[in-house]
């Protein structure tokens, strides 16, 4: 317990944007921002379980933030950052593909929002207990080593199938169009030699 307040104590110290604004909060109030964080957590976490609208409030706490933090990362000259963020949003993409094939499942669960809401702010604090720098080294990490050789060489014969299937249909296409104004050449000669013959008497009057 004692090891979680401190983590939680560590996560207020920092500057981001959640923390600037509680302590915007805290001036303003005079409110301890560690009762305000408190406040907050436990408000949010009765809304996602009672609360109209839990589905696209966890998305939005999954997503804005680390956009936001994102595009600070990459405007910063260190790559430190980048790796942090770039490592949340594969595992953030695996958990909205795998979200994808049981949210019709799990969704009915009453804690559901809540536990998705828990986990990906467990995948985007900071500091060594980041959830989804625990998750890349311990299981994707493992995973990619070990098959990603495999999954270049699909990945290679898709693009030169699909390369080779473009270029046919660009083929076809231009042998289609060429083959129509083979067509439309001969219809629009034959329709001027009427005017011809028509014109032809009036230069000899």
């Amino acid at each position: 317990m004692d090891g979680l307040r401190h983590r939680f104590e560590h996560f207020l110290e920092q500057r981001n944007l959640a923390t600037e604004a509680l302590r915007a909060l805290e001036a303003k109030t005079g409110v301890d921002k560690r009762y305000l964080a408190t406040g907050a957590a436990t408000l949010l976490s009765l809304y996602l379980l009672f609360g109209f609208g839990a589905s696209l409030l966890c998305n939005v706490i999954g997503f804005v933030y680390p956009a936001y933090a994102s595009i600070k990362a990459i405007e910063s000259p260190s790559k430190e950052d980048d790796t942090v963020w770039l490592t949340y949003w594969v595992v953030y993409g695996l958990f909205g593909l795998a979200e994808f094939f049981s949210d019709l499942l799990l969704s009915w669960f009453p804690f559901y929002y809540a536990g998705k809401c828990a986990f990906l702010l467990f995948c985007m604090v900071p500091g060594p207990w980041n959830g989804a720098h625990m998750l890349y080294h311990r299981a994707i990490r493992p995973l990619f080593l070990k098959h990603h050789e495999a999954v270049d060489s699909v990945v290679r014969d898709l693009g030169g199938r699909a390369l080779d299937v473009a270029v046919g249909i660009t083929r076809d296409v231009l042998q289609t169009l060429a083959r129509g104004r083979a067509l439309v050449t001969p219809a629009a000669a034959l329709g001027a030699e009427p005017q011809a013959s028509v014109t032809q008497p009036q230069k000899d009057k």
